[in-house]
């Protein structure tokens, strides 16, 4: 089941349901405002399937713009979960090195604020880089949709975009190298009701391309990921409220190598085989 905002063709935001055969089934029809009602329920999964068999309305998904699948949540996201990930971290900064190696095999995980949710941008929409940065990279991440209780109750696709020039001169420098305009973008749909055990054999790619032609690609696996699922959740919400939920990135296992920047217009490819596709073009903010 995969659950969607959306902007109608009268420039109406609604909440929907995206189909298998490329349609929108509009549940704002029913009294569906907002996902937060639908994610705080005990069971979200069996209330979206009741009303997929209601007789709601339907509109064809290329008449449609997807939003952002988020509302009012908060953004979070987890680094150091991939071996990739530390030794990328090690290598971009002498001075920051040994704490990325401690934080890989400590008890904690990091942790850390990316993004409020009028903030996050949605596919399609222009992901950013920084002015001020010379090296800045995107980060395909596997998200996970929490309730306000902590419940794991779906999935989507994140870029958490990084400069990597900012965060290797200082990790003090960190906020301003994660944190910024644009530097978020999550979507196409949340995908509800996954076991953490069939998420992991889900494959992560990513295609950059650049005046038509594909500069970069990698691919992963989220079974890379080193902790738990419930285990980063856990710790997001220690000594934390969250009264409408949060999403949480998970770290990303694919690092462009070090002669690699994004540049303005390129379009960032991001898929992941359990969920969808996230497209993004580039802007310089």
């Amino acid at each position: 089941m995969k659950l969607c905002r959306f902007k109608n063709k009268c420039h109406a935001i609604r909440i929907g349901l995206a189909t298998d055969d490329s349609q929108v089934i509009d549940l704002s029809a029913a009294g569906i405002g907002y996902l937060t009602p639908l994610l705080e329920a005990e069971d979200p999964l069996a209330i979206v399937r009741q009303l997929a068999s209601a007789n709601l309305p339907r509109v064809a998904l290329a008449e449609v713009q997807l939003l952002a699948p988020v509302g009012r949540q908060e953004v979070w996201a987890a680094g150091v979960t991939y071996l990739r990930s530390k030794s990328a971290r090690m290598e971009e900064s002498d001075f920051s090195a040994s704490a990325y190696d401690k934080v890989y095999a400590a008890e904690r995980p990091e942790i850390f604020f990316k993004s409020m949710p009028q903030k996050v941008v949605g596919p399609g929409e222009a992901v950013g880089i920084r002015r001020d940065a010379k090296w800045n990279v995107p980060e395909p991440e596997l998200a996970l949709v929490l309730n306000s209780r902590g419940k794991i109750v779906g999935h989507t696709i994140g870029n958490d975009m990084s400069s990597r020039d900012i965060e290797g001169e200082n990790l003090l420098y960190l906020p301003q190298a994660k944190t910024y305009h644009r530097s978020c973008a999550l979507g196409p749909w949340i995908v509800l009701g996954t076991p953490e055990a069939q998420a992991r054999e889900w494959q992560i790619k990513i295609a950059i391309e650049r005046d038509g032609k594909n500069v970069f690609a990698g691919e992963t696996s989220v079974g890379q990921i080193k902790r738990r699922f419930d285990e980063l959740a856990e710790f997001l919400f220690r000594s934390q409220v969250f009264p409408h939920g949060a999403i949480l990135l998970t770290g990303t296992g694919i690092v462009p190598p070090d002669g690699f920047t994004l540049h303005e217009r390129d379009v960032v490819r991001i898929e992941v085989s359990g969920i969808g596709v996230l497209q993004n073009t580039v802007a310089v903010v």
